[in-house]
């Protein structure tokens, strides 16, 4: 028998524990541009400037020639990019940011590791 496969919403908390416990001193800012919001919620957030297709996590620590990285959470299965996502994540590579799409908490550890090394 298969056991679920965690929501991306477990999986972005997962990892986020993963960071505050491990390296509590590295800032990151999630981007709650995902999920359902109520018309005017919306639409205050869209005029803020909200950005669709942006990823859900900034770690704005620049390392090398990248300004920082951004982590795209996704389930383990299933998960796809968004059209708006296909579209800025591009845009936010040829600005000199590292962008790493993570299926999993396991992945975006290791997305982690990888910059910080």
């Amino acid at each position: 028998m298969k056991l679920p496969c965690p929501l991306e919403h477990e999986e972005q908390v997962a990892f986020v524990k993963w960071l505050r416990l491990v390296h509590p001193r590295v800032p990151f800012i999630a981007i709650p541009n995902g999920g359902w919001r109520h018309k005017a919620t919306a639409g205050r957030l869209k005029a803020e400037g909200a950005q669709p297709g942006a990823p859900d996590l900034m770690i704005p620590v620049p390392i090398g020639d990248k300004h920082g990285l951004f982590i795209e959470m996704k389930r383990e299965r299933g998960g796809q990019l968004s059209e708006s996502q296909k579209e800025f994540i591009p845009i936010l590579r040829e600005h000199g940011y590292a962008v790493e799409v993570c299926a999993g908490a396991q992945a975006a550890i290791s997305a982690f590791e990888r910059y910080f090394k």
